[in-house]
């Protein structure tokens, strides 16, 4: 784990982004590495895996502050184990050498201020994170999607001991099942004792002698899963489901982790969204602007209609109410904002022309107030500039 990269340098970020800029920079992230838009490109699966993994930390205040505050070790306990980056951000205490041991004699063990943690404890599984691209109308009404994830799973051949049928783990003999090893060094300061993971046993303080020929000695063992994971109506491009109890198992009895879904959007060719309010933009023609009309338009559950008043302009905005998105866990909904384009008629025939000038000419002023205004000023600016 020591080769991570930092989650503001994948996302293409500075530290301290705001909310928007990195949902943002996700979404930058999605379009261009897709799996979607580049099959088979493990490259490009690697890297929007490594985006996922960013964004459900960043997204998430709690972690975020706990991330911008330790980096890793904030968000990951067992980041560091065995590495040089050690206790946080004081230098790389947990691999210390003859120091600390000197600290492991005071305090009990190698963590500087904590007693040693049981191997053997339970131990919560590691959550999954993956994602699910669904349609525009999925996400505005609701969906049950299959997911398929790979995670680990107890072994059916030993039942997570790790032991071949009709065997088990044996006490370490080094520790005597301590999962430790005491040491005694002289220093100037005397004969010091500390205690180190023993060796032979990994700290847990058994030793398979005859492991499982299917997990080989693990415990555990990778599965395809198919899970049915229920997309709630109202759900946005870009936000991220918690599926309890379906990520890798626990350890020793421990709990499974989590399953987190990132919701991609697929954009739709009628309807745009903005928040829980949906806009559309539906065209009319020149006689039904100028005359009125009752118009049907298109709704995300179906069908709406709309009163075009006599001498409607191009570009007005009507509201439909309780026409948008439902609101995530709520009965109400948004609303529905259409603007009429007005579609100047093309290709007119010699007889239509005439028609259409012999109608223009039986036009005043009156007819035109935005045309009559705008003139209106162009004389008042050229006067004042004689």
């Amino acid at each position: 784990m020591a080769d991570k990269r930092d989650y503001y340098e994948v996302l293409g970020l500075s530290k301290g982004a705001s909310d928007d800029e990195i949902k943002k920079a996700y979404r930058a992230c999605v379009k261009k590495y897709h799996p979607d838009l580049h099959p088979d490109d493990k490259e490009c699966e690697e890297k929007m895996k490594e985006a996922n993994e960013a964004y459900e930390c960043l997204s998430d205040p709690d972690k975020k502050a706990k991330y911008d505050q330790f980096g890793f070790a904030g968000v990951d306990p067992s980041y560091g184990a065995g590495g040089g980056g050690g206790f946080g951000g004081f230098g790389g205490f947990g691999d210390m050498g003859d120091i600390g041991d000197i600290f492991s004699s005071f305090f009990g063990g190698s963590s500087f201020g904590g007693r040693s943690s049981n191997p053997n404890a339970p131990r919560r599984g590691q959550d999954i994170q993956t994602y699910a691209t669904i349609d525009f109308m999925d996400a505005c009404n609701g969906k049950k999607v299959d997911i398929k994830v790979n995670r680990t799973e107890s072994c059916p051949d030993c039942g997570g001991t790790g032991a071949a049928a009709g065997s088990s783990a044996e006490t370490c003999s080094e520790c005597r099942g301590t999962g430790y090893v005491k040491t005694a060094q002289r220093t100037p300061l005397g004969m010091i004792s500390s205690q180190r993971p023993c060796t032979r046993c990994g700290g847990k303080g058994k030793v398979i002698t005859n492991p499982c020929s299917k997990c080989h000695g693990s415990g555990r063992v990778s599965v395809a899963k198919t899970v049915t994971v229920t997309i709630p109506a109202g759900i946005d491009d870009g936000q991220t489901l918690q599926v309890r109890g379906q990520g890798h198992s626990g350890a020793n009895g421990g709990p499974n982790g989590d399953l987190h879904v990132t919701i991609q959007v697929r954009p739709d060719p009628i309807f745009e969204r903005d928040g829980y309010d949906i806009r559309t933009e539906v065209p009319i023609t020149f006689t039904q602007a100028v005359l009125g009309d009752e118009i049907e338009i298109p709704c995300i559950d179906g069908k709406g209609k709309i009163t075009i008043a006599e001498g409607t302009q191009s570009g007005t905005i009507f509201r439909i109410r309780g026409k948008g998105v439902k609101r995530l866990n709520r009965s109400d909904r948004g609303d529905q904002y259409v603007t009429v384009n007005v579609e100047v008629p093309k290709n007119l025939n010699k007889n239509q022309k005439e028609l259409l000038k012999k109608f223009e000419e039986s036009l005043g002023e009156g007819n035109y107030n935005k045309r009559k205004s705008f003139f209106d000023k162009v004389k008042d600016i050229l006067k004042s500039d004689i």
